[in-house]
This record gives structure tokens, sequence and C-alpha cells, in this order.
């Protein structure tokens, strides 16, 4: 697990929860941000999941050379 897997996921839950929010006080500017939040985070993750893919092939492609 890398930090941008950590922090994706975070943000992702953090813009799921202020959606809601925005949902339960009726505010469509908070909705869209939230939602704003969830794709921002999901694209950190993203990225995290690729960069740890990423070494742990290479980890393996050097394992397979010894």
């Amino acid at each position: 697990i890398n930090k941008d897997q950590v922090d994706g996921r975070v943000k992702e839950a953090a813009g799921k929860v202020q959606e809601v929010a925005g949902k339960a006080v009726g505010s469509a500017t908070q909705q869209a941000k939230g939602l704003a939040n969830q794709v921002g985070g999901a694209t950190q993750a993203g990225f995290g999941d690729a960069k740890e893919n990423l070494k742990e092939t290479l980890k393996d492609s050097q394992r397979q050379r010894e």
C-alpha cells in the first residue's frame, strides 16, 4: 500500500460524506463538490494502485532473472 492509495481512498470517502450531507441539507453545490472529491479520490487511488502493480511486476521480473 502506498500514500496515493491511502490518500485517494480517504478523499473518496470524504467526498461521499460531503455528497450525502449536501443531499441532507438540500445543497446542490455541496453534492457536486462531494462528487468531484469522490472522482478525484478514485483517480488518485487508481494511480496508487497502478504504481503498486508496476512495483510488483518489477520485483517479479527481478526474481525471474536471478
